[in-house]
């Protein structure tokens, strides 16, 4: 059986421990990295949760070829080492080709395997073999319970520090929706639960060239999630949203933190009183 709770670096995540945040930037821009980790820095001091900086190298499945991919590998984890030795935060970042996963282990607490590519064996087995944490973000279009297979997949090759996410299910055309009983189906695995706040309001192609999305959403969604029951929620934030270079429709502004984390605990406290 995984671990629950789950390791990663100094924290732990799962029954009876604090509440996870992963949350950062979609991609990673030198120039505002130090103004969100300073944020999320505060938000560890202020809030009982554990945060972990994420933050994406690359971004490889854009709608459009003309969209910014990222600083790339090398760069990438450069700044995040610096945002892990400065903030003493632990990091993660995501894998989208297996010979990423070594050099992303050696700087990251924690690999993330994107939806997209949560059945893809070789890529699964590489992040397993880092040692790290992984966490990953359910197809949208798996069911809850074919996570087992991922769970399986993970565990054959090594690895025991599982978290494993939802952001939503493709409707129709455009528009992802949430099964909030799928929270419920994927803790039964064994292992800690992520919601994605942020990608389940994303509306995949809605800008035509780009993404889109409702964060709007982000709230409603993420208070329910935690009324059913998680033990992390992923949030993706910018100063500025509609400046970010991908996922801006989608992103928590970095105002709305304190408003969001006093809904979002009372509720967890009234529902685990934790």
């Amino acid at each position: 059986m995984p671990n629950n709770p789950a390791k990663i670096g100094t924290y732990r995540c799962g029954e009876g421990e604090p509440l996870l945040l992963i949350a950062g930037p979609c991609v990673l821009e030198e120039l505002v990295l130090p103004i969100i980790a300073e944020k999320l820095s505060e938000i560890a001091r202020r809030f009982p949760v554990h945060v972990v900086f994420k933050g994406s190298f690359d971004k490889a499945n854009r709608t459009s070829l003309a969209s910014p991919r990222g600083p790339g590998l090398k760069r990438g984890l450069e700044w995040l080492a610096e945002i892990r030795k400065t903030y003493r935060f632990p990091v993660t970042t995501d894998i989208h080709e297996s010979y990423q996963a070594e050099s992303v282990g050696e700087v990251c607490d924690l690999v993330q395997i994107p939806a997209f590519l949560a059945r893809q064996t070789d890529l699964l087995v590489a992040a397993a073999k880092t040692g790290k944490a992984v966490h990953v973000k359910k197809g949208q279009f798996m069911a809850p319970g074919d996570m087992r297979h991922v769970v399986g997949k993970l565990e054959g090759a090594g690895c025991s520090n599982i978290l494993l996410g939802e952001r939503g299910t493709f409707f129709g055309y455009q528009r992802l929706v949430n099964d909030m009983c799928g929270l419920v189906e994927m803790r039964k695995l064994g292992t800690p639960v992520v919601f994605d706040a942020t990608h389940s309001v994303q509306k995949p192609g809605g800008l035509e060239n780009a993404t889109g999305g409702n964060r709007e959403m982000i709230f409603p969604l993420a208070r329910a999630a935690i009324a059913v029951g998680i033990d992390a929620l992923f949030v993706e934030t910018h100063p500025t949203p509609e400046t970010s270079p991908s996922d801006g429709p989608n992103m928590l502004p970095l105002d709305q933190w304190d408003t969001f984390l006093e809904q979002i605990l009372a509720i967890r406290h009234a529902v685990t009183n934790c």
